[in-house]
């Protein structure tokens, strides 16, 4: 079984390689010209960000085609194929592998919508690769995908609405009401429909993060998980989250990592949050 994913996963190239994940880029679109987001380190991508301010680039899916190709590809070599991705309900990505699928006949093609992104998709996708290298079937796979994404929670706070506004995500004038009020909204991924929602709202960034680690203390109490802290570039929240969630929540795994710029692109550099699941849900698939 192949498993294929997109870049909005945020997953290390030693994990895709070790697991054998297939990565379909997202890309950015700059004045000058498309960019895949794998060609950018988050650095890089910030520095032209911050640089060709106010204006800000657009993002662009795959194509279903890009799609297809690839599962032509794949189809050589194993007739099933599990594309696992970013919420239909933030991006067009999940239609795009759909549509390519359809057009691939001589394989079973499963494409999957994780209902969110980042390291919640990244734990997904994770979970699909290490279950079929150990021999699972299709149904068992998506069955636990199924469990996973119930159970995991994506929460974010950020230092400004200025991106969400510049890429049309919120209205202006809510943005600039935001920024007047110095508002830091908590924001987490609803799994209902796999949209971003508004839990709470801080004027500081240590106060939402302590609002975000409360939230998530609510939710798994002292049940092991798995803790991904996520940031753009934003190192000193990253630290300072991840030393309340190591105080308050029974972090049986947990590691700091950048967001993909294709993410970076709605939310500035600074973005600071995380991505949980119980530990349990991630064991005993091998």
């Amino acid at each position: 079984m192949k498993i294929v994913t997109d870049s909005a996963a945020d997953i290390p190239a030693e994990e895709r390689e070790s697991l054998g994940i297939i990565e379909v880029p997202l890309y950015i679109q700059f004045p000058e010209g498309e960019v895949s987001s794998t060609d950018l380190t988050p650095d890089e991508f910030y520095n032209r960000l911050e640089a060709m301010r106010p204006k800000v680039p657009t993002t662009a899916q795959p194509s279903s085609g890009t799609f297809a190709d690839l599962y032509q590809k794949l189809a050589e070599t194993s007739k099933n194929i599990l594309s696992v991705h970013i919420s239909s309900g933030l991006s067009g990505t999940f239609n795009s592998a759909r549509l390519g699928a359809e057009q691939v006949k001589h394989a079973a093609i499963n494409v999957l919508d994780t209902m969110t992104l980042s390291g919640g998709e990244r734990f997904q996708v994770l979970a699909a690769a290490m279950a079929a290298k150990a021999g699972w079937g299709m149904d068992a796979i998506k069955e636990r995908l199924s469990v996973i994404r119930e159970q995991t929670e994506v929460i974010y706070t950020l230092e400004t609405l200025e991106y969400l506004a510049r890429g049309g995500r919120i209205g202006r004038v809510q943005a600039l009401m935001g920024a007047a009020l110095k508002i830091k909204p908590i924001i987490r991924v609803d799994r209902t429909d796999g949209k971003y929602s508004t839990v709470s709202k801080s004027r500081t960034i240590p106060q939402a993060m302590e609002k975000i680690t409360e939230h998530l203390h609510e939710m798994y109490t002292d049940t092991p998980v798995w803790v991904t802290v996520l940031h753009g570039r934003f190192h000193e929240g990253a630290d300072g989250l991840t030393k309340m969630l190591s105080e308050r929540l029974n972090a049986a795994r947990l590691e700091v990592m950048r967001i993909s710029p294709v993410l970076g692109v709605h939310t500035g550099p600074g973005i600071v949050g995380a991505a949980v699941v119980p530990m349990r849900l991630m064991e005993g698939i091998e």
